[in-house]
């Protein structure tokens, strides 16, 4: 007999992700996003934040609607904040992050030069969330990022990949399923644990030298499975687990990137580390 709930609970998990991404007013307009202060491409970085803070959204995600909490949560704080469509396909509108993985990267690049032109800085940090923690991590390795950026925080990184609680391993039973996949959604197929890519990524280590790497992940995570698939390991590289900051802290995979204000105190930490503050339950009235 199949796994029934093991492999419900991972597609009730992509239909809530559509869901929560559907278009918002500021959706139609993410380049911009004026209401809430980020993406202000005259933002000029202040002395106590001197890198501008670029946001990566996740599969399925977009440059408004993934970040409606925390880019005015980093915004408030004093950051230059910017964010950025990627991924997307032909006729899909609003749901990016499905285009493959490489061509992304080569997206950030070309938005973290942008970024840098605009406000000076010599470096930027990058925080994303699930594919938006692991994709850089190529642009990073391949492309040069590692000159450009000084810090990449990963809040429930697909960074090793994963099974969706054990649903991909049923992909093989499925003649064609896993051609589909990689033909009419790249990025889903880059993610499965053991891909090409990610073969290719993980090779020779998991980080590069010059960049600090924070990763955050839940043990409630129903998408990245198991969950400490996206922990990292080699040097400067710091793996948070959200319930040893709150133990009451229930945040599933996408609750910790939209909306848990635990999870984006430890993100505010890792930004500027000289100066961090204790993360406990506590922080959600920060």
């Amino acid at each position: 007999m199949l796994p029934w709930k093991r492999v419900i609970r991972p597609l009730a998990a992509l239909l809530l992700a559509a869901g929560l991404t559907l278009p918002t007013a500021a959706g139609a307009h993410a380049a911009t996003a004026p209401a809430s202060g980020w993406n202000d491409w005259s933002c000029a970085p202040s002395a106590a934040h001197p890198r501008p803070v670029v946001l990566v959204h996740g599969t399925f995600g977009n440059a408004v609607d993934n970040w409606l909490g925390l880019a005015p949560y980093l915004k408030h704080r004093g950051y230059c904040v910017f964010s950025l469509d990627y991924g997307q396909l032909p006729g899909v509108p609003f749901f990016h992050g499905l285009g493959p993985t490489e061509k992304s990267a080569e997206q950030l690049d070309a938005f973290v030069d942008e970024v840098l032109a605009a406000t000076g800085a010599a470096e930027a940090d990058l925080v994303g969330h699930s594919q938006g923690g692991m994709m850089p991590r190529h642009y990073l390795k391949f492309l040069g990022g590692a000159d450009e950026v000084n810090a990449l925080v990963g809040i429930a990184p697909s960074n090793h990949g994963t099974t969706l609680s054990g649903l991909t391993r049923l992909l093989p039973y499925f003649p064609g399923a896993e051609d589909l996949l990689s033909e009419a959604t790249p990025a889903l197929a880059d993610q499965v644990a053991g891909s090409d890519f990610l073969t290719r990524l993980n090779e020779g280590g998991d980080t590069v030298p010059g960049v600090r790497y924070t990763v955050i992940a839940t043990r409630y995570d129903e998408v990245v499975t198991p969950y400490r698939s996206g922990y990292l390991t080699g040097p400067n590289v710091r793996n948070v687990l959200l319930q040893d900051l709150c133990p009451l802290d229930l945040s599933e995979h996408l609750a910790i990137g939209l909306f848990d204000r635990v999870a984006f105190h430890e993100v505010a930490n890792a930004l500027d580390p000289a100066h961090a503050e204790p993360t406990t339950c506590a922080s959600v009235f920060d």
